[in-house]
């Protein structure tokens, strides 16, 4: 054990403050509250002190910070999207990832590799090389390579996939990286905290007061508040929000699980996306392979795991790598993913004054919370929808105007 970790854990007064303060009780009321504690919930709060000064807020969190499908997750950001509104709202998410360690100072880990999503056959050539042209169009570093660029940046890969399904080229996103989910929530919830907003852990919602289709108040567990703002970010627990104020949404959930490997040398840089497979994989900081597939095909309110998933995705890495045969597992794990028919977010205001919706993240929510909390503060401050969210609005599905992202998130990355 290092000294320095021994000498704080003897230490009667700890030379370093706590990461958050515990407030003792409920305020009666409060401006705006948030309810769920993961990233993109603190990521609001952050940015309605920073960027608009409101500080009278409170964070609510029925468990820990980052215990949803934050800490829960396979760390991948990337751009390299379908639509023109996909792109440039997870465009202006990587721009604010670049430089969110120096506004946290916390180091957040954050990794540029590199992204590959592979393509085995002529149809999903097709679909990389349209993402590629759309990603350029707009201004995000996107390119179709062949199986040469692609064993150059992985020799320790078997492009024919066991005979399987051979590699015949990738989407290449030069600006794909990976960071430290945890440290990201802290990094939001230190920076609320400092700005004075209150995070109450422990705190379940039990229900949102109306006055007609006015937002009025909140009743938890701890108490009653006042408030005319609440802005819903709970994830795979957004249809149990919703149903407190009476609005429907076409979310539904299914369980996604991920799993880590044991440790090993460096050895993959980039990060590799195979849709045909149900395979991406990553290699951390720790030099684990954290590796993710698809959906559980089951719509469950769950995070359970489950053999099955560790064999089929096992199956799958083997294909790929097949050297890694002798490797453990070290642990899995599931988190709810909050699906919506076309693949994209629903973000914004509501038929109901006051509610804010920050949900249908799916697969696709981690490489999205920088952004998913500027511009969420922007539209709770000033209770208009951000320029940048207005193609992922709910009123979409009425007015049958989706935004058709499944061609680039068709599996959980």
């Amino acid at each position: 054990m290092p000294l320095r970790l021994l000498r704080f854990a003897l230490n009667s007064r700890y030379p370093e403050p706590r990461m958050f303060r515990t407030p003792e009780r409920l305020k009666t009321s409060y401006d705006v509250v948030i309810i769920g504690a993961g990233g993109h919930g603190l990521a609001a709060a952050y940015y309605l002190a920073k960027d608009h000064g409101i500080t009278n807020i409170a964070v609510l969190e029925k468990g820990y910070i980052g215990g949803g499908n934050t800490g829960r997750n396979t760390t991948i950001v990337r751009s390299n999207y379908l639509t023109a509104e996909g792109v440039a709202f997870y465009d202006a998410s990587v721009r604010l990832w670049q430089d969110l360690a120096t506004d946290f100072d916390l180091n957040l880990f954050y990794s540029t590799r590199g992204h590959f999503t592979l393509a085995h056959t002529d149809s999903a050539m097709r679909t990389m090389r349209w993402r590629a042209e759309v990603n350029k169009h707009l201004g995000v570093d996107s390119e179709l390579v062949g199986p040469r660029e692609i064993e150059a940046a992985c020799p320790q890969m078997d492009l024919s996939c066991g005979g399987h399904a051979p590699i015949l080229g990738a989407l290449y996103h030069a600006p794909g990286a990976i960071a430290r989910h945890d440290a990201v929530a802290w990094g939001y919830g230190r920076g609320a905290d400092r700005r004075g907003v209150e995070i109450h852990q422990k705190t379940e919602v039990l229900g949102i007061k109306l006055e007609g289709r006015r937002v009025t108040g909140v009743r938890t567990s701890q108490g009653d508040i006042a408030t005319t703002k609440v802005l819903c970010a709970v994830a795979g627990s957004t249809p149990r929000i919703t149903d407190m104020v009476g609005i429907r949404t076409p979310i539904y959930i299914h369980p996604l699980q991920a799993m880590v490997s044991e440790p090993m040398k460096p050895w993959l840089d980039p990060i590799l996306v195979s849709g045909s497979l149900h395979v991406y994989v990553s290699q951390s900081a720790r030099g684990e392979l954290v590796m993710g597939a698809s959906l559980d095909p089951y719509e469950l309110h769950s995070t359970r795991s489950t053999l099955d998933f560790v064999e089929g995705l096992a199956d799958h890495m083997l294909d790929m790598f097949p050297f890694l045969s002798h490797t453990n597992i070290n642990r899995q794990w599931a988190g709810m993913a909050d699906m919506t028919p076309d693949f994209a977010p629903i973000m914004g205001r509501t038929p109901v004054e006051g509610f804010y919706l920050d949900s249908g993240w799916g697969t696709w929510g981690f490489k999205a919370t920088p952004v998913s909390g500027k511009t969420m503060a922007y539209t709770v401050a000033n209770d208009r929808d951000h320029e940048l969210i207005e193609g992922f609005r709910l009123s979409r599905f009425a007015e049958y105007e989706l935004t058709g992202e499944k061609g680039a998130a068709s599996v959980g990355h």
